[in-house]
């Protein structure tokens, strides 16, 4: 289990990556800016910056969004936020299409929160 200081603190007793059999966890991370805690508006910004939290901590295990082999997403307002969401997520993961989970959650004042599973290299 690790924690890093390029991620944003953990809000409770949690790891931000956790490694077991080849395969990679990440805690699920939402937008907030690692350095200042700030969150930017907007679902595609905050799919952006949440996006950029998964990639760092993916980095800590050197690995990157092309390998992620599932995601799951939720959006505080799925009917609303989800083409948005989706465009951004689209562009960030290229022709890379990870199985995908997208729910409808309460997210305590973000508009996004992603966590994966990846496989480690090699």
């Amino acid at each position: 289990m690790q924690i890093s200081d390029a991620l944003p603190t953990p809000a409770g007793p949690y790891s931000h990556v956790g490694t077991a059999a080849g395969l990679v966890w990440t805690a699920g991370f939402g937008p907030q800016d690692p350095a200042t805690g700030t969150v930017p508006d907007g679902v595609e910004a905050q799919t952006a910056a949440t996006l950029d939290n998964v990639e760092r901590a993916l980095a800590v295990v050197g690995l990157d969004l092309s390998d992620v082999i599932k995601a799951t997403v939720h959006l505080e307002h799925l009917k609303r936020d989800f083409a948005a969401f989706n465009g951004v997520y689209a562009e960030r993961f290229g022709d890379h299409r990870p199985v995908r989970t997208t729910v409808g959650s309460d997210l305590m004042d973000i508009l996004v929160e992603i966590d994966v599973v990846a496989a480690q290299r090699g």
